[in-house]
């Protein structure tokens, strides 16, 4: 039973929850029956058919409509008396500034990113109002607890990068399933459906031959004289079979490596197949697009041969040019959109299939497309109730008893729940420290723009940044600037660093604020001629911004969640990118009290499986941010 001193509290406080996904619901939920009374909802999605079988204050007619006004009322049903205010908007919208989180007791995250996560830390420390982090991935969740000056803010510990790939063994020798995946998606359907001025690194060039003139054509454009056949025809065989023999013609690759062998339509499928695709205007009927339902391919988890590969690779092909012909050139790869996760699907079959690499079936490799690591309902509603917990802790002010607890999916010494006491704000935090940064870059090369898309907003996560060398402003954001200073900071953006109005060059010290996070930070500026492209391709280095090491097994894919902070043992997390990376390490300890431990007896008490990282993308809304828990054990705690 809660005391008078917690339900008095409780009843008192004014509540902002952002996220009403997996966990939002849930903590809508429980916060609603421990008796708050004021709660303000943020959440920008809308509902989807796949958040149904966890989302439960969802139903099937609630597909399209806003998930927290949705939340809103499935809750005030059983609990009428009190008052729930939704907001059907995103977080970094300018009216959440730092004044609107300041007239809450206590901010509550069930956020599915990490650049989001980031903002809200921002305006939370802005505003001095205490964070409650949270995150689940599949049977493992997390809850950390962040106060200005007292604990560690969510930026405190690096943030692992984004997964990404050698461009020469996405194009040229894959390895492993995801390297086809990564191929599919982001190069051949960026190519075929996407912008078509956009860099890409497919070879689109023909050498036939026999038609010279073909040497200066795309073969990715559609010739007035062809049917929409040929045209997936040529080019299944030139990204399948030219592509590969032109890889083939560099003997050196390949000596210690397995050769792909070339594919062509022609030694796959008939000459012509149309009438062997079924009934292709099933999909009309039906109103899905979906070239599964064209072929009568009905299982998504079976595993499809090179020729039926083949066949789904032309049929999605031809609907997208045929049912959704006025999107090509706009569009980009969703996992919830079924004819691209096919196109995807087959695409990365039939190059796996030249370079040895097993198939997958359509569930898995949407999985591993679209960064996907199934939620688990129970999860979620452990997190919850961990985080009111907290919640409650905080508006007490009861310092001595908060906890960072980690949920476990296998018991350890009978414990699924570890608490951890919090740890002290980092002295090298750029964010609550206000540590220096210093970026290594050529100053005469690199442009603003780059400084502005790589570091500012890329790797600060600054939204409407403005930057400063000493009084001169070089670059602002904002919606009340005047036309004549927006030309003239657009204007700097193509200008090199060194030939701005006020040059920037070897050690300058640029000023970088973002004003609706109140967020400031210095940048020392080092001039460097020379970058290596494979291990520095953003042409510049930023110190004092701390990354987590890149994964140096990439054969680990990518996990997906509802997440945050710095430590989640876990052990079993399956392939997934959106941009995160997840620590696996095993969950062994011997103490639940959360009392300090020396690093020996957190030693003694994990298992001797060495700790592996995993990579994770942040696109769905079931992503987990974690870290490493051996790290953690190093740190002082408050």
């Amino acid at each position: 039973m809660a005391s008078e001193e917690q339900l008095s509290a409780i009843k008192r406080a004014k509540v902002l929850m952002v996220g009403a996904g997996g966990i939002g619901c849930e903590l809508l939920k429980t916060l609603a029956l421990s008796g708050f009374q004021d709660i303000h909802i943020i959440d920008m999605d809308t509902i989807e058919v796949s958040n149904l079988n966890r989302q439960f204050l969802f139903r099937q007619y609630h597909v399209g409509q806003s998930k927290a006004k949705v939340a809103r009322d499935a809750v005030l049903r059983f609990k009428p008396n009190i008052s729930i205010t939704p907001y059907h908007a995103n977080v970094k919208e300018s009216r959440f500034n730092v004044d609107f989180f300041k007239e809450f007791d206590v901010v509550l995250n069930g956020l599915d990113n990490l650049d989001a996560r980031r903002h809200v830390n921002r305006l939370c420390l802005a505003a001095d109002v205490p964070l409650v982090e949270s995150g689940t991935t599949g049977f493992l969740g997390q809850v950390t607890v962040h106060l200005k000056g007292k604990t560690e803010c969510y930026e405190c510990q690096p943030k692992p990068a984004p997964k990404t790939y050698p461009v020469c063994t996405i194009t040229s020798t894959p390895s492993k399933f995801v390297h086809c995946i990564v191929w599919a998606k982001d190069l051949l359907f960026a190519k075929l459906f996407g912008d078509k001025n956009q860099e890409n690194d497919l070879n689109v060039r023909s050498s036939d031959t026999a038609n010279p003139s073909e040497h200066s054509e795309d073969v990715f454009e559609c010739r007035k004289d062809e049917d929409i056949e040929q045209y997936g025809r040529r080019v299944y065989d030139h990204v399948f079979g030219h592509n590969i023999e032109v890889a083939l013609s560099n003997e050196e690759t390949w000596k210690n490596r397995n050769k792909p062998r070339p594919i062509y339509s022609k030694d796959i499928l008939h000459v012509k197949m149309t009438k062997e695709n079924g009934d292709t205007e099933k999909d009309c009927a039906t109103g899905d697009v979906s070239a599964m339902s064209s072929l009568s391919l009905k299982n998504p988890q079976d595993v499809w041969s090179l020729a039926e590969n083949s066949r789904v690779f032309l049929e999605a092909l031809r609907l997208f040019f045929s049912k959704r012909g006025k999107e090509i050139g706009n569009l980009t790869f969703d996992k919830d959109n079924q004819l691209a996760v096919e196109f995807v699907t087959a695409a990365a079959n039939i190059r796996a299939s030249s370079f040895g690499i097993p198939l997958h079936s359509l569930f898995e490799a949407k999985g591993i497309a679209g960064n996907i690591v199934h939620a688990v309902a129970t999860t979620n509603a452990i997190i919850a109730g961990l985080i009111v917990i907290e919640a409650i802790k905080v508006l007490k002010k009861d310092n001595n008893s908060y906890r960072m607890t980690y949920c476990l999916e296998h018991p350890s010494r009978k414990l699924l729940l570890m608490p951890v006491e919090p740890y002290e704000p980092n002295k090298s935090c750029y964010v609550c420290s206000e540590t220096p940064l210093s970026l290594e870059v050529n100053t005469r090369h690199s442009k603003l723009r780059d400084f502005v898309e790589k570091i500012v907003k890329g790797k600060l996560g600054m939204n409407f940044p403005v930057i400063m060398q000493g009084a001169s402003i070089l670059y602002e954001v904002g919606e009340d600037l005047e036309d004549d200073m927006v030309a003239i900071y657009a204007a700097n953006l193509e200008k090199a660093l060194s030939e701005l109005p006020s040059p920037v060059t070897s050690g300058t010290v640029l000023t970088v604020e973002d004003l609706q996070q109140e967020f400031s930070c210095s940048v020392n500026i080092k001039h460097r001629e020379e970058f290596d492209e494979e291990k520095e391709p953003d042409g510049m280095v930023l110190s004092g911004w701390v990354e987590a090491p890149a994964d140096k097994d990439n054969n680990k894919p990518n996990g997906n969640g509802e997440s945050t902070s710095n430590a989640l043992p876990s052990e079993e997390i399956q392939e997934d990118e959106k941009d995160v990376e997840i620590q696996e390490t095993s969950e062994g300890t011997e103490n639940v009290t959360g009392k300090k431990r020396k690093l020996s007896e957190v030693d003694e008490s994990r298992n001797q499986k060495k700790p592996e990282k995993l990579d994770v993308d942040d696109e769905d809304d079931e992503l987990v941010i974690s870290d490493d828990w051996e790290s953690l054990t190093k740190k002082k705690r408050v």
